[in-house]
């Protein structure tokens, strides 16, 4: 039955082929050729929204029976949450290796953003062009930043007002965090730009003057950091990520940081993890 389900299988091809070949003009041939084409672009296009909507539909939070200690289990592709041994953020305290680290090489010129969302679980500003950081001899481009109220990392022991996440990806997708600390002070310039335009409920979005991120921008070389192999912070807290946690913070106002909080609606950081067998080097 099986031979002879192969052997109609072939039959129907080479009847299709013949009928290409003999039946069809040429250009209507090449005509349905292309909508094959496009049809199988369009299933894959399909099956990519199925695969990202199933992901985004997954609920998780930062309190409750959805928060931090059971992302782990909400789903098979977060397990790493749970049994990661480098996952992020820490606590950067202890005997850290004086290794003297190479500078970090920014690159941040035309600085060029595109809009500030609030996702619900932070306010996150995606670039259209411009930042560069070259860690490790490999060039990262960067992707997006976003906000955490209080802060996510710790320096012995002591959490701040707010971080900043500065998101970049090499050609090869790894991934490198720069993360940047800030104390109670005056306003930060930067975040004066982007909160004019600040979306406050969750699923709103801006777009952002092209200029907006001009305070941030410099060339420089960087070696004032610490240095540790972890994880995204947020599910499904992938590891392997480069981080780079920039020892000197930046200053942010009261008034700044309290209407962050009022468009998140509540604490977006996760706890410290345990560092296991990792060391920080600085």
């Amino acid at each position: 039955m099986k031979k002879k389900s192969l052997a109609s299988l072939s039959s129907i091809k080479l009847s299709i082929s013949l009928l290409f070949a003999f039946s069809i003009p040429p250009a209507f041939a090449e005509i349905a050729k292309e909508v094959a084409h496009e049809i199988k672009e369009v299933k894959t296009e399909i099956k990519a929204i199925k695969e990202n909507h199933t992901e985004k539909s997954l609920h998780w939070t930062y309190s409750g029976n959805e928060g931090p200690e059971f992302w782990g289990d909400l789903s098979a592709n977060y397990t790493t949450c749970k049994i990661g041994r480098n996952q992020s953020p820490i606590d950067i305290k202890g005997s850290l290796l004086d290794a003297e680290l190479p500078a970090i090489t920014f690159k941040y010129n035309m600085l060029t953003p595109s809009t500030i969302v609030n996702n619900g679980h932070t306010v996150q500003v995606n670039m259209w062009s411009g930042g560069e950081i070259t860690v490790d001899n490999i060039k990262f481009k960067l992707k997006q930043f976003h906000f955490h109220t209080p802060s996510e990392n710790k320096i012995n022991g002591q959490s701040f007002p707010l971080e900043a996440h500065f998101v970049h990806l090499s050609d090869d997708n790894k991934i490198a965090v720069v993360a940047i600390l800030f104390s109670p002070g005056a306003d930060d310039a930067t975040l004066t730009n982007l909160w004019k335009t600040l979306p406050m409920e969750k699923g709103d979005e801006s777009k952002l003057d092209s200029h907006s991120l001009k305070p941030l921008e410099m060339e420089a070389k960087l070696s004032n950091y610490y240095r540790f192999n972890g994880s995204l912070t947020t599910p499904p807290c992938t590891e392997g990520v480069r981080w780079i946690v920039m020892k000197q913070p930046f200053h942010v106002s009261k008034q700044q940081v309290e209407k962050l909080q009022k468009a998140l609606k509540q604490p977006n950081n996760r706890p410290v993890q345990p560092l296991n067998a990792r060391v920080i080097i600085e």
